[in-house]
């Protein structure tokens, strides 16, 4: 239910013309619920007069619109919308503002922080913005105000506000040009671009390389670049411009094309490179390699690195015995916080450096995803000691493993002492599906087949009853995959 001061806002935000004549006598105290209350109800107008007026040096959109004693849940589902999300940078700069917009310390605002806005691809509705659409938007915002900053001819010129922007941005072919031209003018520009995690997908090296030159180094704690055909020559080039991110966290290579199985003289000199340049990054604490063909070359990876890793994803690596041999002996295994080597083939010769593996790691475990990695009954069922010793566990992604309705329960049961476990993404019964599958099925089989719903439904429910007679409401557990894409690394 909502507060007072919250119904009164949202009677106050509804007249447009009554915010506007009023602001200058409006407490400042009152600028946060009555943003909210614009916000939710989509005050266009309104939103657009409160960033132009706003009396404190930061605007932090998700501290601002998260849960408080003023807000419910439904602000903290509201996906962002191309008219709310445009006003949030319109008129920040003193040239842009408009007539009859009084406020003393009118200048305050110095960081507008749009970062961390929801961009989870659920229940997205056509009104609501992507990541990809905001950064399109963001950056002819900024490109129009420098353009307007330019035109204007003023004796003598005013001194411009400078104010930062700090934002996540996604960039593909398609939206380069717009986004180069924002970040060139963002030296002399009243709105700074400060980028805090970077995401390009199928981009030439020539365009990455030049938008990570324009990035601010100190702000930048993120970098994903994914089918963007790279390989080690192309990592090669765009590694060192990496260095002079002196806060970065998490880098993601996925899809990168590297395959280290059979390397020529030079590969292996592109190889070596690549590890030294991973070893300057003195911060990196997250390490996604996805759908690289690693096999044999882990301990070379990852064996310089200056500090232990969080997060390491694996997936569909094509990892060796002693590739997980040599991580559970590493020095980033007791910090794993996060842990991926979905579509690796942990049922036959990496079965026993795995559970070796989850042992070293279970004291610090929160996250293990091992999706389609051909475990059946049989395989989990020697998983279990080690898998129960992670008494921190919120979070098992067993999505596409060949799994009876037996084994699952089976896996249900011996989980339900992981107190803080919350999230389970199980895969469809094997003894579910409609026709015959060849055993043991592979991914492909399991993703392909048709499942008789009548017979999951049964399965589901049993599931359910399980956890309701064992008091674990609270853990979800679900065949629904969206659940795992809207996790992250920075919410563990």
């Amino acid at each position: 239910m909502h507060s007072l001061v919250f119904l009164c806002a949202q009677k106050v935000v509804s007249h447009h013309s009554t915010v506007h004549g009023a602001l200058e006598f409006i407490p400042k105290e009152l600028y946060p619920v009555l943003f909210k209350a614009a916000f939710m109800d989509k005050r266009t107008l309104v939103l657009q007069d409160l960033v132009q007026t706003w009396p404190f040096p930061v605007l932090s959109f998700q501290k601002l619109l998260r849960k408080c004693q003023h807000c419910d849940r439904a602000l903290l589902q509201e996906k962002p919308n191309k008219e709310g999300s445009e006003v949030h940078w319109i008129g920040v700069g003193a040239e842009t503002r408009r007539p009859g917009l009084r406020r003393p310390a009118l200048q305050c605002l110095q960081v507008l922080d749009m970062t961390g806005l929801q961009d989870d691809g659920i229940d997205q509705g056509p009104e609501s913005m992507s990541l990809w659409s905001r950064t399109v938007t963001l950056a002819k915002a900024c490109i129009d105000v420098s353009k307007h900053q330019s035109n204007s001819v003023t004796l003598p010129p005013p001194q411009p506000v400078s104010v930062e922007v700090h934002v996540d941005l996604f960039v593909n072919s398609t939206s380069y040009g717009v986004l180069k031209d924002a970040l060139q003018n963002n030296a002399n520009s009243v709105l700074r671009l400060k980028c805090r995690d970077f995401r390009a997908e199928e981009l030439p090296i020539a365009s990455t390389v030049g938008l990570l030159e324009f990035l601010d180094p100190t702000g930048v704690r993120q970098v994903d670049l994914r089918f963007n055909n790279l390989g080690l020559s192309g990592l090669r080039v765009i590694l060192p411009h990496m260095a002079k991110f002196t806060n970065l966290v998490s880098l993601k290579l996925p899809y990168s094309n590297i395959d280290v199985r059979r390397l020529s003289a030079g590969m292996e000199g592109s190889l070596h490179y690549f590890a030294t340049q991973l070893s300057r990054l003195s911060c990196l604490k997250e390490l996604n390699l996805g759908s690289s063909r690693l096999s044999g070359k882990l301990r070379q990876l990852l064996g310089d690195l200056q500090g232990p890793l969080e997060s390491l994803e694996l997936a569909f690596c094509y990892l060796l015995p002693n590739d997980l041999a040599y991580l559970s002996q590493s020095l980033h295994t007791p910090t794993l916080k996060k842990l991926d080597l979905s579509g690796n083939n942990l049922s036959d010769s990496l079965l026993q450096p795995f559970q070796h593996l989850l042992e070293e790691a279970s004291s610090s475990l929160l996250h293990l995803d091992i999706m389609e990695c051909r475990l059946m009954d049989i395989h989990l069922e020697s998983l279990f000691p080690a898998l129960c010793r992670c008494s921190q566990l919120r979070y098992l992604g067993v999505f596409g493993n060949p799994l009876s309705a037996r084994g699952l329960k089976n896996l249900l049961q011996r989980t339900m002492g992981l107190l803080y476990l919350q999230l389970v993404i199980y895969p469809y019964p094997v003894d579910c599906y409609s026709e015959n599958l060849p055993w043991p099925p592979t991914s492909s089989n399991l993703l392909n087949g048709s499942v008789d719903e009548e017979k999951f439904s049964r399965v589901s429910a049993e599931l359910q009853q399980m956890l309701l007679t064992a008091s674990r409401t609270d853990v979800v557990w679900t065949t629904n995959l969206c659940r795992h894409n809207t996790l992250d690394y920075f919410n563990l």
